[in-house]
């Protein structure tokens, strides 16, 4: 294993973190926050001391990244940035504890959304564009990032994407992995500031714009109020609502369309099941819950930015789904298990394995009726090899016991099982909010530090795709040669 360049790597992306914090610097200066700027100064210097240290001790010619690499490099990078970006809350007063400021530190890169804050008004302004730039970061990948602008970083880099983005199948969109970076940033960048110019249009503040689209491009969820985006005008919540949706499509389908790859579009099977669940779960809660609203406009629109929220794992809230019908809450539920489109910035299991598992089932359906056929399993139009489906299958399993466990870690505290559960299961599909205590009017901040810990890494194993982290914390992936 080349360790040398996978400390050498973790230095750059130090030194990468150091320069971004740079922004939320600027912006507490600008609002006159003195205590607030100093402490993102203080956490520059940490930055800068550990990166410019592992980047000079482990400096070497040899840049070939293979798969276990970019296992390792993805796992301790997000660590690293998690544990460094903590320090701006702790010092400035905003998060006094440390076990906190790393709980929301690592919601705001995995963008989970999920706080331990009880009121996110008294926070700096400063904090608060760090809290949710760091949801941007995160959206897209923060190696990711850092391929896309560093061009020391081999070009192999592509095992680096392929452990940090979600989803079964990531591939280059062009043949260098750092321009597939590129573009896929641009693409990124360029619908950030789209919806940041439709929010002024509709009269949110900048400062609020920007917060919002941050949230809404990671599909995090932190917002600069409490009650999340439920006092914005309908407008606002509609923008927001297609946005979370739009962020929610693999980003290989924009290219495709810039590309005028329109069939290619037309034909992918996992946009329209992405479509369909949408569609049919905004339906299927509007009939549910319309009897409760003055009009079916709210009702609408209530369902439908809802359910955008949940399945792209966004998390914002404009009412408290809590209140729901029974058969509503269940949908959500179902949602939040289901999350986004592959290649996308939202978390979950997504709809791509969602949808290789039940064709691997109507496949199986079929051979059992009729044994001597032959058929094959097919996904955006090509076949899937018995590869694809075992290590869709061994990650369903994989997922579901590591979901068990998060559980069951957390159980102990004096909570109902439907608050247990979609504590657990809000963090290890980076949703946010849940049912019951943790819902989109609570918080998670009466857990005790351990179970905030043990959410913490969930959210990373969730983000990361358990992989990642299970390979970096494995002893033999050292001792092995």
């Amino acid at each position: 294993m080349n360790k040398k360049m996978v400390f050498s790597t973790l230095g750059q992306l130090t030194l990468s973190e150091a320069a971004l914090m740079t922004l939320p610097l600027i912006v507490a200066l600008i609002y006159g926050e003195i205590k607030v700027a100093a402490s993102f100064l203080i956490a520059i210097g940490i930055a800068l001391t550990v990166g410019v240290t592992l980047y000079a001790i482990f400096k070497t010619e040899n840049k070939v990244i293979y798969a276990k690499e970019g296992f390792i490099i993805v796992a301790f990078g997000w660590i690293i940035m998690s544990l460094i970006g903590a320090l701006p809350f702790v010092l400035s007063g905003d998060i006094p504890s440390y076990v906190d400021a790393f709980f929301e530190t690592v919601s705001g890169f995995t963008t989970t959304g999920a706080s331990i804050l009880r009121n996110v008004e008294a926070l700096s302004r400063g904090g608060l564009f760090w809290r949710s730039f760091t949801h941007w970061v995160g959206g897209m990948g923060v190696l990711v990032f850092i391929m896309a602008i560093l061009p020391s970083i081999s070009d192999r880099s592509i095992h680096i994407m392929r452990a940090e983005m979600p989803g079964p199948i990531v591939g280059k969109i062009v043949p260098r992995a750092r321009e597939t970076a590129r573009i896929l940033y641009v693409i990124y960048f360029a619908m950030t500031v789209l919806e940041v110019v439709l929010l002024l249009i509709g009269g949110m503040p900048l400062f609020e714009s920007v917060i919002h689209s941050f949230g809404t491009a990671g599909t995090g969820g932190f917002g600069a109020k409490g009650d999340s985006i439920a006092s914005y005008s309908p407008y606002l919540q509609w923008v927001i609502t297609v946005f979370m949706f739009l962020f929610g499509v693999n980003f290989n389908i924009y290219y495709l369309l810039l590309m005028k790859k329109v069939r290619s579009v037309v034909k992918s099977t996992e946009f329209w099941a992405y479509f369909g669940i949408t569609a049919a779960a905004t339906a299927i809660i509007c009939a549910n819950i319309l009897p409760t609203f003055d009009n079916f406009g709210d009702a609408l629109r209530a369902s439908a930015f809802q359910v955008s929220s949940i399945i792209t794992t966004t998390g914002y809230s404009t009412v408290d789904f809590n209140l729901w019908p029974t058969l509503s809450k269940t949908v959500l539920l179902c949602l939040m298990f289901i999350g986004a489109c592959a290649g996308s910035t939202g978390g979950g299991f997504k709809v791509t394995r969602v949808v290789i598992v039940f064709k691997a089932i109507k496949q199986e359906l079929k051979r059992l009726t009729h044994p001597r056929s032959v058929s094959v399993a097919k996904f955006e139009g090509k076949s899937l090899d018995r590869v694809t489906l075992n290590g869709v299958n061994a990650y369903l399993a994989l997922y579901t016991f590591s979901f068990i466990g998060i559980v069951l870690m957390i159980s102990f505290e004096p909570f109902n099982f439907e608050t247990t559960f979609s504590a657990a299961l809000s963090c290890f599909n980076n949703i946010g909010p849940g049912i019951g205590a943790v819902g989109p009017m609570g918080s998670f901040a009466d857990y005790t530090g351990f179970s905030k810990i043990i959410l913490s890494f969930a959210m990373l194993f969730g983000r990361l795709e358990i992989y990642p982290l299970l390979i970096a914390l494995t002893p033999s992936t050292w001792t092995k040669k």
